[in-house]
């Protein structure tokens, strides 16, 4: 039975009024709002993109002339979402970004409880330090900034040196949690000599009796010889998942689980003549090619990547992955944040 046009004209002026009414007392209905508030499926605002590493690059070096590392503490463009303009983001829960670090220059020295990672992208011979142990800086190298750890880049090689990096920005902004601290010197004096946590943490050893006071891994470089000659060795003797081919995740190696606890990190060969099996999952994702070419169909558009071009695939979106030749991939998600909270899913789809 239908109701009539001016009976539904009352109840719609009731039912404002009322809302008006409790508004006073900062209270609205839920009523309202609950299928935006509890979807189906994820919906999220965040849009497949794709970064080419030629088209970004010259704004990046021109960036270089405008403004000082010194100046800008931090000087990087962000890669912020076409589908969240003005949000400094990448992902709902990510933020990723090119910084720029020219020869003699140095980032001078400050911690945040933002967990960061630097994945880089060209040049060699700049450092990261993160509590007095610096690193060398190689392309394709994976390294993380714990929490709260001191940290600064410099380059003393005669080229600039480009990296990728990847925050849990949005995730500390949502807790209003974060805070930051710059040092007192520009870099931080050297407390232990470079490669002892490698030594320590990265050699299938620990140190006696060692526990683990921090979900973030004590191992901070993680070199991309080693991660791409595990990738071929394992490429003769190990089964391809039909939408990853070969992927491997960076770890703990004190804990065997995630480097950072709110932010993973993958490597994957996909050989020539792959062709990905369409998959989706919650965490969106960011991703860098490293070597060769191809195209990834998100959503139902295709985009064509190659080295040193970074996209991003939103949470729940369909995907799948055809390289043109063999392929390198490196990633990143909230992938460990979602498993803590029982919130991760990914399916094939057929």
């Amino acid at each position: 039975m239908s109701v009539p046009n001016s009976a539904q004209s009352t109840v719609q002026a009731e039912r404002k009024a009322y809302y008006q009414r409790i508004a006073g007392l900062s209270m609205t209905p839920l009523w309202e709002v609950l299928h935006a508030l509890v979807p189906a499926q994820p919906a999220s605002p965040c849009q497949p993109a794709l970064w080419r590493y030629a088209e970004v690059r010259p704004f990046l070096l021109e960036s270089g002339q405008l403004i000082t590392a010194l100046e800008a503490e931090r000087r990087v463009l962000i890669l912020e979402n076409p589908g969240m303009p003005g949000s400094s983001c990448t992902t709902h829960s990510l933020y990723a970004g090119l910084q720029l670090i020219l020869p003699g220059e140095v980032a001078p020295a400050h911690r945040h409880t933002q967990t960061a990672l630097r994945f880089v992208v060209e040049g060699l011979g700049a450092y990261t330090a993160v509590d007095g142990e610096r690193t060398t800086m190689h392309p394709g190298d994976f390294i993380i900034t714990p929490s709260w750890t001191w940290h600064d880049h410099g380059n003393p090689s005669d080229e600039p040196m480009v990296w990728l990096d990847g925050l849990d920005i949005p995730i500390v902004a949502f807790f209003d949690a974060g805070f930051m601290q710059r040092g007192g010197e520009q870099t931080q004096r050297e407390a232990r000599p470079q490669h002892d946590a490698e030594y320590r943490y990265g050699a299938n050893l620990l140190p006696y009796e060692y526990e683990a006071r921090s979900l973030n891994s004590p191992l901070f470089s993680y070199p991309y010889e080693r991660s791409r000659e595990a990738l071929e060795h394992l490429r003769r003797n190990a089964a391809w998942h039909p939408s990853h081919g070969l992927k491997m995740q960076y770890v703990n190696p004190a804990t065997g689980g995630y480097p950072m606890p709110t932010i993973a990190a993958f490597i994957q060969l996909l050989p020539q003549g792959f062709q990905g099996q369409t998959y989706r999952s919650t965490d969106a994702t960011v991703f860098c090619c490293i070597e060769g070419r191809g195209v990834s169909r998100i959503g139902g558009k295709e985009f064509a990547w190659g080295p040193r071009d970074i996209f991003v695939v939103p949470s729940w979106l369909s995907v799948s992955h055809h390289p043109a030749q063999d392929c390198v991939l490196f990633s990143f998600s909230d992938r460990p944040a979602q498993k803590s909270l029982g919130l991760w899913r990914e399916e094939l789809i057929a």
